[in-house]
Formats: C-alpha cells, sequence, structure tokens
C-alpha cells in the first residue's frame, strides 16, 4: 500500500507542473496584456517619480491597482491557473477579464481627464523666464500614457465581448 502512494506522487507532481500557455503568448490578448503592464508600468513611474498633488494621487492609484492586477491576470492565464481562482476562475474567466477590462477602461479614462487637467493647471510654469519645478511635461506624458492605456484595456475588453458573443469560453 505504500508503494502504490508513492507511485502517484510523481504523475501528480508532473500534473500541477508550470508550464506556460503558448498560444495565449501568441494571441492577440495575450500581446494586448503585455502593452498594457508596459504602458501601465510607464504610467505610473512617470507620476512617481515627480510630486504630485491634488487628483494625481487618484491617478497613481489607478496606475498602480492597475498594473498590479493586469500582471495576476497575465500570470494566471498564462501558466493556465485560472481555476485557482475561487468563484471567478475556471468557466467564469472570459467573463471575469471582461468586466475587469471594461473597469480598467473606465477608470483609466477617468484618470486620463484628472491628469489632462492637471496638465493645462501647470501649462503657465511652461512660460519662458518661469525658473521653478514645473511638473507641466510630466504630466502631458502621463496623459499620452493614461490614454493609450484606457485604449489598451478598451481593446482587451472589445476582443472579449466579440469572443463572448461568438459562445467562446476561453480568453485564448
Amino acid at each position: 500500500m505504500c508503494a502504490l502512494a508513492v507511485d502517484t506522487m510523481p504523475s501528480q507532481a508532473t500534473r500541477s507542473s508550470l508550464s506556460a500557455n503558448k498560444s495565449f503568448l501568441r494571441s492577440f490578448p495575450g500581446v494586448l496584456r503585455i502593452l498594457q503592464l508596459v504602458m501601465g508600468a510607464a504610467l505610473w513611474i512617470t507620476i512617481a517619480s515627480t510630486s504630485y498633488s491634488g487628483g494625481v494621487h487618484f491617478v497613481l492609484f489607478v496606475a498602480v491597482f492597475f498594473w498590479l492586477l493586469t500582471l495576476l491576470f497575465y500570470f494566471l492565464t498564462l501558466l493556465d491557473k485560472q481555476d485557482l481562482v475561487p468563484i471567478l476562475g475556471g468557466d467564469r474567466w472570459l467573463l471575469t477579464n471582461l468586466i475587469y477590462d471594461a473597469l480598467a477602461t473606465v477608470l483609466h479614462i477617468a484618470a486620463t481627464i484628472v491628469v489632462a487637467k492637471s496638465t493645462d493647471d501647470n501649462s503657465y510654469c511652461t512660460l519662458p523666464g518661469y525658473n521653478y519645478r514645473c511638473p507641466y511635461n510630466t504630466y502631458l506624458a502621463a496623459s499620452i500614457f493614461a490614454s493609450v492605456c484606457s485604449l489598451l484595456y478598451l481593446l482587451t475588453a472589445a476582443c472579449f465581448i466579440h469572443k463572448k458573443c461568438i459562445g467562446g469560453q476561453s480568453i485564448v
């Protein structure tokens, strides 16, 4: 009986091993997730590298929060471990991703508006002869990154809506 238990252990270990889902890496949603991670990192690094105030705190929160969640979603899908997510994983993973991307789109649009307003509020410091710290260029770059993030999350949500409408159950 003990030998039987030992024999079943290696087969269980091979079933739970980690391997990359290569079809997800080459898929449209997989490429979009990578671009979301790159643009999201650019957004929060840009904001965090300057002294910020007011509504820009919201922009930083949205950027970091969704960057971390996107990283989690990316690796769960890449490693085919979405079944480990209670309630939201398994057969509901496509719908979970769709709702996540729709929410990320809305909040990134709000963040874009906030940082664009901050850019406009600091446009005075681009005048010749202004010798103090000017966050205008930083906020302008953050506005661009936030709007690109919004577009990427919107494209991913549209991709998942299409997959859901044609009866798909999988992200890939």
